[in-house]
This record gives structure tokens, sequence and C-alpha cells, in this order.
């Protein structure tokens, strides 16, 4: 166990120190917020396009940092010989690739989370067309950034410690701080009822990305074992496009007795279970945690599945 702890923090740690993890979570982050900012004269549906927007970027954002520290994590070392040096222990194949797996998982939690406080706070400032943009919250969240990076640049140049590293927790923390200062307060800078005008239905909605990120890293991962960075993109994209698609190519002939659509819509990873924002357009107000739970069992099959056939590929992978 404390092999595969020290391997999986290692990972992690890899994973976010590099600056691609950085430029990503900062760019998903902002861009989250800017939606927020214009006028769409949307005739009144300007809060639901912003909400259905920044669940769009976070899935999007979490794509690529799958693949990305997938073939960071795995593939690059595989291509350098560097895993060699870690087998060469006594650690085993699977409990190393599910190590990597483990830290890649948490990369991406935390890349979520920063997803998940942005697009809370864009549903805070999400306004229609008799409304105006919130520039107290956005220079509050501009100054979290700025001073993210500034610590990230004091305990680099006094302290000798990894930029990017540094800058991604210093991000973590002053988006937490900026969404709590920002919700005490409204756009005019007067005091309110804390998160006054967020829409928490985003958290299971958030959540289920999650879910969907971490099988999106499972098949990365497998990718990773075989192949490099752009065939993996190229793998996991197609995956991606067939998953919002299975209901429509296998769903309907499974539907009508078809053996080769039930085959293919079992194998491929259905994105629509994890897609909520179509109930954040309605008036309900409960929090679905019972269908994260189902989704959650979904996803546990799915990944564990995606992790044995993994793990074979990476067992049979000549490393020498």
């Amino acid at each position: 166990m404390r092999q595969f702890l020290t391997i999986a923090t290692n990972a992690f740690m890899e994973l976010v120190r590099q600056p691609v993890f950085l430029l990503l979570m900062t760019t998903s982050a902002v861009f989250e917020v800017f939606l927020a900012t214009p006028y769409y004269f949307a005739f009144g549906d300007e809060p639901k396009l912003v909400k259905n927007s920044t669940l769009a970027v976070m899935l999007l954002a979490g794509l690529l940092g799958a693949v990305l520290s997938a073939s960071a994590s795995l593939a690059r070392e595989l291509r350098a010989g560097t895993v060699l040096a870690v087998l060469s222990k006594p650690v085993g194949r699977a409990r190393f690739l599910l190590a990597k797996y483990a830290g890649l998982i948490a990369a991406l939690t935390l890349l979520t989370y920063v997803n998940l406080i942005a697009a809370l706070l864009a549903s805070r400032m999400a306004f229609d067309a008799y409304g105006s943009t919130d520039l107290f919250a956005v220079g509050v969240f501009a100054l979290a950034f700025l001073l993210a990076y500034a610590l990230g640049g004091f305990s680099n140049f006094f302290l000798g410690r990894p930029f990017v590293a540094d800058a991604v927790f210093g991000v973590l923390l002053m988006c937490t701080v900026a969404f709590v200062v920002i919700n005490f307060y409204n756009k005019e800078g007067e005091s309110q009822t804390f998160a006054k005008g967020v829409d928490w239905r985003l958290i299971p909605a958030a959540v289920l990305i999650l879910f969907a990120l971490w099988i999106l890293a499972g098949l990365a991962l497998g990718c990773s074992t075989r192949l490099d960075m752009i065939p993996t993109l190229a793998i996991c994209s197609a995956l991606f496009l067939l998953g919002i698609m299975s209901d429509y190519l296998f769903g309907r002939p499974a539907s009508s007795g078809a053996w080769w659509a039930s085959v293919l819509y079992t194998v491929t990873p259905n994105w629509q279970l994890f897609w909520l924002a179509d109930v954040l357009d309605s008036d309900k107000t409960a929090m679905h945690w019972g269908y994260v739970g189902k989704a959650f069992a979904y996803v546990v099959c799915y990944v564990g599945a995606t992790l044995a056939v993994a793990v074979t590929l990476f067992e049979q992978r000549e490393l020498s």
C-alpha cells in the first residue's frame, strides 16, 4: 500500500508541475467567468445559456486534461525508459498502472474543482437583457489569479520551489477565497445573504462530469500503454463523439433486437448519462444525488473493465 501511495503521489505532483496543466486550469476557469460578462439578448434564457456553456467548457477542459495528463504520466515515461527504473523495484505492473491512474484522477479532480468554483460564480453573475455585468466579481476573481501567480513567483524566487505546482495550489486556494468573498456582496459591493443567486444544482452536474472524466482517464491511460499523445487524443476524441451519439447510433437498433448494436451500445461509454444540463433548464430544485449514486455505480463498473484491459496491455508491453 505504501508503494501504491508513493507512486500515486508522485504521479499527481508530476502532473500539477506540467505548465500545460496550469494553463488549462487558468484558461478554462477564466473563460467560464467571462461567459457571464457579455450581453447575449437570448430572450430571457441568458442564465441557462451561461450554465450550459460553463459545463461544456468544464467537460472539454477535462477531456484535454485527461489525454495530456495520461500521455505525460505514462506514454512519455515509456518512451524515455524511466518506467524500467520503477519496475526494477519489487513493484508489479498492475500496481504501477493503477497508482498512475489514481494520481491522474486526483489531478483531474483538482481541475474540475477549480472549474466548478468558476461555474458557480458564473451562475451567480449571469444576467438577462435588463441586468448588467458584475464588475465587482470579475475584479475580485481576476485579483485572485494575480495573487496565485504572485505566490508561485515568490516561492520560486525566494524559496527555490517549482513555480507551476505552487501556482496551481495558489489558484486552488485563491479561487476558493475569492468565491467566498464575492458571495458576501452584490454587484454594487454591498453586503448580502451569502451565495444569493448561486445555482447549487451545478454541484451534482459537475460531479457527473467528473465521473465522465474518470472514464476518459481510464481510456486515455489504456491507450497510452501502446500509443503516444496524438493517437491517444484521436482515439479518445472519437470515443467521445461516438458516446455522445450512442443513443441514436446503437440505442435504437439495440431496442429493435440487433445483437451487434447491443454489444456496441454496452462497450461504448454513454456520455449523455453524465450530462445534467437539461435538468438545469427545468424548474426542479432537487440536487439529484440519487441519480449521481447510480452513475457512480456505472463508472465503477466501466472503469474497472477499462483498467483490466489497460493492465493486460501493459503486462504484454515490452519495456526494453
